[in-house]
């Protein structure tokens, strides 16, 4: 019975789900305030942006890619959804997932017809994208007052704060192209191996470009829901920590860096982990700067787990392996 729960779950999920479990009785015991249904409303408030970028970032890892600009593609569509909503809710809208996903198809081209590698390319548009936010905000936050706009980050969908419906959704959607679909099983093949993915007739850099379009529609997401939350657009909107939050989550989640293995679930449980953190850092009053260095311990932790269960995946069958 153990045997077939592990193998249903997935030990990479277990293992999470313990450390979860662990992490919420050592903050609930030191808070009992953690437990109030307030507080459990707002870490899933809290991790709604980055539970979407990270969906995002889960697809493009397991394509055998990584987005470093996601959380500056989250910041310029930001400010030009508190552009847009001076025009009404739905300009608003519209304007800042046009822009997350023309940051996207800009990665996308730059990684299929300029032939540069992604870490590269995102780490040189990340710079780009955040030059571009400041420019379009005049260095100032652009604030928001129209009350159809506030209310997709304030208001609630049968009693479910709306940041946290979309990423519910989010989270469906996802699952259920990745696992169910061609699309999905493309996605896995590409990032498994390439060669092998394009002689099978899989059109790898239509996917490549898809991807990483998709990718900057979900941060545009993200973006007009952090503008709808905070009231204003604003430039300097946590870039670097989000995109680096991200990228833990997913290697948290057992997604590989080389590709070709990953999962949504690994990537929620990735999110909630790190939400719990945060929040539970909060409640024992730790500094700020010390929850940097935790969420930094936690991604060089996940590269050394990735970085193992490779290894030994790697190792030939023969007796003795490896010394």
């Amino acid at each position: 019975m153990t045997a077939r729960v592990v193998r249903a779950v997935g030990g990479q999920n277990l293992s999470l789900l313990l450390a979860l479990g662990l992490l919420v009785v050592v903050v609930g015991s030191q808070r009992p305030a953690f437990f109030l249904p307030i507080n459990l409303v707002n870490i899933g408030v809290a991790v709604s942006l980055l539970g979407l970028v990270a969906l995002a970032q889960t697809v493009t890892v397991i394509s055998g890619g990584l987005d470093i600009s996601v959380g500056a593609v989250v910041g310029v569509a930001s400010v030009a959804a508190a552009i847009g909503a001076a025009a009404g809710t739905v300009a608003g809208v519209a304007l800042g997932v046009a822009a997350g996903a023309a940051a996207g198809l800009i990665n996308g081209a730059l990684i299929r017809f300029g032939r540069v590698n992604a870490v590269i390319t995102t780490l040189a548009t990340f710079s780009a994208f955040q030059g571009v936010t400041f420019i379009l905000a005049g260095g100032e936050a652009i604030g928001v007052r129209t009350p159809g706009f506030l209310a997709l980050g304030a208001g609630r969908v049968l009693g479910v704060p709306v940041p946290l419906a979309v990423l519910v959704v989010a989270v469906v959607v996802f699952h259920v192209v990745l696992r169910y679909t061609d699309l999905g099983r493309n996605v896995y093949a590409i990032g498994g191996n390439t060669s092998a993915a394009w002689l099978a007739g899989v059109r790898v850099n239509r996917y490549t470009t898809g991807i990483y379009l998709v990718a900057g529609v979900v941060a545009g997401i993200a973006g007009v829901l952090l503008t709808a939350r905070s009231g204003a657009g604003v430039a300097d909107s946590g870039a670097p920590n989000l995109s680096l939050q991200s990228i833990a989550a997913v290697l948290l989640g057992g997604c590989a860096l080389a590709g070709g293995r990953g999962t949504v679930a690994g990537t929620v449980l990735g999110v909630l982990l790190l939400g719990v953190l945060q929040n539970g850092l909060v409640l024992l009053d730790v500094p700020r700067f010390y929850q940097f260095v935790a969420q930094g311990t936690l991604l060089v932790v996940a590269v050394m787990i990735q970085e193992y269960r490779g290894g030994r995946r790697s190792r030939p069958a023969a007796a003795g392996g490896w010394p």
